[in-house]
């Protein structure tokens, strides 16, 4: 047996997981930056209260700095502007991930608050898939209507190419659920973008791909 000490080959340092998309169409003009290995800043300006204070809770919970600048047909409803807002953060991390060589893959949290109770579990599968279970004990939190919380994973998933499955299990004031939503998945989401230092520069997949 060698009597000279083990040293540890230092990681190949990670390329920056930062990515730009804006979106413009009719209906809405959007722009969303993000840094998946950020501190949890935030700028954001969608024209919807409520839906500002979710999207902090991802940037947050979720390490991830997020700039998201919308502007869109509010005027109408807040359909167009929290649907598309889902599509160009999809686009985004989409973008930012690359090949996704060294990540966790999966992700899965559990959050409370008060008498609410919220898992997310997540996978970038490169399926897009979402099974949500959020039984909302009132349809209007502020002036964001709870049905667009469905719109806006339903167009993550899809530009984002992730498994999710979301679950409120607990939970009396629609505020409350909501929170623990956007924070469970904010948590979900970090754990399944970190490097794992075992398996860095390999895709987690038997595949070979993703």
């Amino acid at each position: 047996m060698s009597n000279y000490p083990l040293t540890e080959v230092p990681a190949a340092p990670t390329p920056p997981r930062i990515a730009e998309v804006s979106r413009n169409t009719a209906e809405t003009r959007i722009c969303v930056k993000v840094n998946l290995d950020g501190t949890g800043k935030s700028r954001l300006s969608t024209g919807i209260g409520f839906f500002d204070h979710m999207l902090d809770q991802i940037a947050r919970h979720g390490l991830i700095d997020l700039d998201i600048e919308a502007d869109g047909d509010l005027h109408i409803d807040g359909h167009h502007t929290v649907e598309d807002v889902g599509i160009t953060l999809g686009q985004a991390v989409h973008q930012a991930i690359g090949d996704k060589k060294g990540i966790r893959r999966y992700g899965h949290a559990y959050v409370p608050l008060d008498e609410a109770l919220s898992r997310v579990v997540i996978d970038f599968s490169g399926r897009p898939g979402l099974v949500m279970d959020v039984p909302f004990k009132s349809g209007m939190i502020g002036a964001f209507d709870t049905q667009l919380t469905h719109e806006f994973f339903q167009g993550f998933v899809n530009h984002a190419f992730v498994t999710l499955h979301i679950d409120n299990l607990k939970g009396e004031n629609a505020h409350h659920q909501a929170e623990t939503v956007f924070k469970a998945f904010a948590r979900a989401l970090r754990s399944a973008l970190e490097i794992d230092p075992r398996t860095v520069g390999t895709i987690p997949s038997t595949k070979g791909s993703l």
